[in-house]
């Protein structure tokens, strides 16, 4: 008889049918410490220079913790509770949101908790982006301005990521131990509205993103090559390794071209056709519209609303595609990355159990 192996894998499950999920006490507070401590630094300055502006953002502050606090009521995502339908653990909420999530619209498969929370994290990013623009005209205040503009850009992470959650925990091509740490990391997310792998990925992302704009892909050979080389050599080791191992991949390589280029895979397609036919080798951003004849925003600005929007974008096309099974890229860039550091943090805990033993 062969010996058993000295590791084997065991079921996620296990960690949750022994003992409950301990979480921290659920707090009301709007804003994280950091946040609070560079909201009251512009809020003190305000009151001396615009009184009626700082009642404004006073009486939203408010709105918020009202808010705060009636997401707090709902029953915590991470413990068990006895409620009108029935027995809910998190265990059931994973197996749930992994038999369920698919096709359409999921809204009405997610907790309450969630789309309560989803509400106040949009309301506070919204409020986050008003009180950092109004700091950004007030001298002195130059830093709490950026500040609260790279808290709201997180805050947005925060809302991506739950879109990429959804999307890996729908993928039954994927290992279903990653599909639970997908929902798991799910039920974190709604839980506290911000996630580790969203503080770890979003720097990268948005990276990405500022460095893209300052780019001039080639719209020629549509092909970005130079455009990548640029926007690696600023990046981080996970991107570095995510590039070097997954752009062989034709749905990542795709995906990333949708990234650089702004338009749709359907699109650059066209695109290619359109110049190599009539013998231009490369065209501008701004010319983009004229070509395809139609318009088209292959650009777009820093702010927060511009790159969720374009990934909404990016989205929607990918789920169509994979429903519809069509070619071009079944996800988007970022569905690829944070999969990709998934695999990077198992590989890793893997090699720190062998190191130890």
């Amino acid at each position: 008889m062969t010996q058993s192996s000295e590791f084997e894998n065991i079921d996620i499950n296990s960690f949750y049918d022994n003992e409950p999920l301990l979480v921290e006490e659920t707090v009301t507070e709007v804003f994280s410490p950091k946040e609070g401590l560079t909201v009251k630094a512009v809020m003190d300055k305000v009151r001396g220079l615009d009184p009626e502006r700082a009642d404004i953002f006073e009486e939203r502050i408010k709105d918020l913790e009202h808010l705060a606090q009636s997401v707090t009521r709902f029953p915590s995502l991470l413990e068990r509770h006895e409620l009108a339908g029935g027995t809910r653990t998190p265990i059931i909420l994973i197996e749930s949101l992994i038999k369920h999530l698919g096709q359409g619209d999921a809204t009405l498969q997610l907790p309450s908790k969630a789309v309560l929370g989803k509400g106040f994290l949009v309301a506070k990013m919204h409020l986050l982006s008003s009180i950092s623009k109004y700091a950004g005209r007030v001298e002195g205040l130059e830093k709490e301005s950026k500040d609260l503009a790279n808290d709201t850009i997180l805050a947005m992470f925060s809302l991506l990521a739950e879109d990429v959650y959804l999307n890996l925990i729908c993928d039954d091509t994927q290992p279903m131990e990653y599909r639970r740490e997908w929902a798991l990391s799910l039920l974190l997310l709604w839980e506290h509205w911000n996630d580790q792998n969203v503080e770890n990925v979003a720097p990268v992302l948005q990276s990405v993103w500022q460095a893209r704009r300052k780019l001039a892909p080639a719209f020629g050979t549509m092909m970005g090559t130079s455009e990548l080389l640029l926007i690696s050599m600023q990046m981080d080791e996970q991107w570095i390794a995510f590039i070097k191992q997954k752009m062989g991949d034709s749905g990542v390589s795709q995906a990333m071209e949708e990234f650089l280029f702004g338009i749709s895979y359907e699109q650059i397609g066209t695109l290619r056709s359109i110049l190599r036919n009539k013998g231009i080798a490369a065209i501008g951003r701004d010319e983009v519209s004229a070509f395809l004849g139609e318009h088209v925003k292959a650009d777009a600005g820093l702010d927060y609303r511009d790159f969720y929007s374009m990934y909404t974008v990016r989205r929607d096309n990918a789920r169509s595609r994979a429903r519809l099974k069509l070619e071009g890229p079944h996800k988007t860039l970022e569905d690829y990355f944070i999969q990709f550091v998934t695999e990077l943090n198992k590989e890793k805990q893997k090699n720190d159990a062998f190191a130890d033993s």
